[in-house]
């Protein structure tokens, strides 16, 4: 169960990584935004609906009172006329309308209660949404400036990386070039002091160094003789 349970938490925990990755803040806003837009109308629609509601009840409540008006002028036809009898079917009538009229009051004014409540939640929620609106706009830009420096940031690393490594390959091909100088030097000193033998020339050191004194002596017989043809 102990493996199981750092198995899911390892789990969740890179899912989690994940969807950060993916989660583009700018989408987010937007989507919340609508989510309160599409709320708002919802409100809207329930106004709407409730007004348009207590409308019919209203219009139902002005038939009722013209049937009523109609009803006592008819009572009071009735016992002008001496019908007793007539007059108090009207009555009766009325009354019963009189009763059905309450009722439609009492509805209207719930109804009435109902919008104003929808409407003060209707004018909260727009201002909330305005303010939401304007603070989304300000994250968004704020996200894409930061966004874009990130991206920035990242071209100078990259190019400051690439630099040291050109650096650091300039400074060897440096290095193996003085390196190279210094081991030519060092190999003319040699071959001048003869520690080292040309093997491009013929013959060995010794026949070197007879032929060295042999150029040596025939330039001192060019010179004798060139002084004794100047009577020197």
């Amino acid at each position: 169960m102990g493996l199981l349970n750092r198995m899911g938490t390892i789990v969740k925990a890179k899912t989690n990584t994940l969807m950060d990755r993916l989660e583009d803040p700018s989408e987010t806003l937007d989507y919340s935004y609508q989510k309160q837009l599409d709320l708002l109308q919802n409100v809207r629609r329930g106004v709407a609906e409730v007004a348009t509601s207590k409308k019919r009840l209203e219009l139902q409540k002005a038939k009722l009172a013209q049937s009523r008006d109609k009803l006592d002028s008819q009572a009071r036809d009735a016992i002008k006329s001496d019908r007793e009898d007539l007059a108090r079917i009207a009555l009766e009538r009325k009354t019963a309308l009189d009763s059905q009229v309450g009722g439609l009051d009492l509805q209207i004014a719930d109804l009435q209660r109902e919008q104003d409540k929808l409407e003060a939640t209707e004018k909260r929620l727009s201002t909330k949404i305005e303010v939401f609106r304007t603070k989304k706009e300000s994250l968004k830009a704020q996200h894409s400036a930061a966004e874009a420096q990130v991206k920035v940031t990242e071209s100078l690393t990259g190019i400051s990386e690439e630099m040291a490594d050109v650096g650091m390959a300039v400074q060897r091909s440096e290095d193996k070039i003085e390196n190279m100088k210094a081991r030519s030097a060092a190999l003319d000193e040699l071959m001048d002091s003869g520690a080292l033998e040309d093997f491009t020339q013929s013959g060995d050191s010794i026949d070197r160094e007879l032929a060295k004194v042999k150029a040596e002596s025939d330039v001192e017989l060019e010179l004798a003789r060139l002084k004794a043809e100047a009577g020197k």
